[in-house]
This record gives C-alpha cells, sequence and structure tokens, in this order.
C-alpha cells in the first residue's frame, strides 16, 4: 500500500509538472508568434455575388435588380430593367447567358449552357425582352423569344424554343429541339400543345414583365450602397422642426 502511494504521488507531481510546462510553453509561443497589425482579416463566409471566370466578366446594367444572394458567374449579361431574384444561379462557364430588357428570373431558377447544342441550334442561353421566368425554373441552352411566360418549376432542355407570345404552364418539360410555335399555350411532361390564346392574353404578357420591374425598383432602393434610413432621419428632423 505504501509503495501504492508512493507511485501515485509521483503520477500526480508529474502530471502537474507536464500540464505547468505546456502552459509556460503555450504562453512563450503566442509571444513569438504575435499575430501582425498589417494582416488582411478575410471573411469567408459572405456570399460572392459576380464570379469572374478567365476573361469573362459578369455583366450588370445600372438599373437592373439582381438580388444579394444571387449567384453570377462567367459569360452573363442582365440588361436594362432586368430582374434577378433571389437564390438564382446563373453560370455562364461554358456558353454565354442573357437576360434581356425587362425581363424577370424569379427566385432559384437555374440557368446554364453546354459547349455545344446536340440540335446544331445556338448553344447559349437567350431570354430576350419582357420574358417572365417563374420560380425554380431551369434553363440549359434554349431560347426564348420576347413577350413569352415560362410557368414555375418548367424545365427547358438543349436548343428548345420559345417563339413569341407563348406561355407554358408550371411544370412543364420541354425536350432538346422543340419549338413553342408563337401564340400558343402549352403544358405537359413532355409539354404539348393546348390552345392558342386571344389577343388579350398575348397583351397582358408584357404587362406583368413591366409590373414585376415595378416591384424590383422597391427591393433595388434597399439594397443602395447608403441604404434609405436618411429618410426616416429626414423625416424625424421634420417633425422636430429642424432645417434639412
Amino acid at each position: 500500500m505504501a509503495a501504492l502511494a508512493r507511485f501515485s504521488r509521483k503520477a500526480i507531481a508529474s502530471a502537474v509538472a507536464t500540464n505547468q510546462l505546456r502552459r509556460a510553453l503555450s504562453t512563450e509561443v503566442s509571444k513569438t508568434i504575435a499575430p501582425s497589425p498589417d494582416r488582411v482579416k478575410w471573411d469567408y463566409r459572405g456570399q460572392r455575388k459576380i464570379i469572374p471566370l478567365g476573361q469573362w466578366l459578369p455583366k450588370i446594367a445600372v438599373d437592373a435588380y439582381v438580388a444579394p444572394n444571387v449567384v453570377l458567374a462567367g459569360q452573363v449579361n442582365v440588361c436594362d430593367g432586368a430582374s434577378v431574384w433571389a437564390g438564382s444561379v446563373l453560370r455562364g462557364d461554358l456558353n454565354k447567358i442573357t437576360v434581356g430588357f425587362c425581363s424577370n428570373v424569379q427566385e432559384r431558377c437555374v440557368l446554364h449552357a453546354a459547349w455545344s447544342s446536340p440540335t446544331g441550334l445556338p448553344a447559349e442561353t437567350s431570354i430576350e425582352r419582357f420574358v417572365t421566368i417563374g420560380a425554380y425554373s431551369l434553363l440549359r441552352s434554349c431560347t426564348i423569344e420576347p413577350e413569352c411566360i415560362i410557368g414555375q418549376h418548367s424545365i427547358l432542355m438543349e436548343g428548345s424554343l420559345v417563339e413569341t407570345h407563348s406561355i407554358l404552364e408550371a411544370g412543364s418539360v420541354v425536350p432538346p429541339g422543340r419549338r413553342i410555335p408563337s401564340g400558343e399555350l402549352w403544358a405537359g411532361n413532355p409539354a404539348r400543345f393546348v390552345r392558342t390564346l386571344t389577343h388579350e392574353e398575348t397583351l397582358e404578357i408584357p404587362k406583368l414583365a413591366v409590373a414585376i420591374n415595378d416591384l424590383s425598383k422597391e427591393h433595388f432602393s434597399e439594397f443602395l450602397p447608403y441604404s434609405t434610413v436618411y429618410l426616416e432621419v429626414e423625416k424625424f428632423k421634420k417633425s422636430l422642426g429642424i432645417t434639412i
């Protein structure tokens, strides 16, 4: 028993000495390797909205609205009055992606393009003016002519073409190389002809795009570099009778 007690005392003493030595070493290391005051502090938590790839840099028009958590990579061009809403990804690493004048790509859409199209048609993804792309849609190397509506959760595959004044219902799937003729309503998987649009319905298509463009301006004003807090400050000054 006495031998065991002496052994336990030696073990405890050695453990305490080891801990003291570790603390001393860590203190010395922290003193010798002090961080430089000139060192840049990088924050990797933020999401990059603009991702250049090689010589290609995404282009955003001055009055276009692109939500803060959108990802634009490579050959992407967002034209005047266009809007790309929250959570969308436009990946132009293999070919061009264009969002035309006053068109809108709504939430959680994915747009990308292939090197080439198996149909021989242009492989770039082209969205022309006054087009509405519904939320959660997937577009790959397709062409959408002016004044069209693509319903939510739609899929347009390589080489597909949607001609002007056409509407795709929600959940439609357009196979590679399929052409949606002008002035028609298509739906289904795969997309099939439903009926011909009336003149009044075709007139409503650009009105929807304009309405979403007007809504995007309200969102755009909230993400100015100086925000809109100054409006509240001016209102508060007026209430107190302070000259602005």
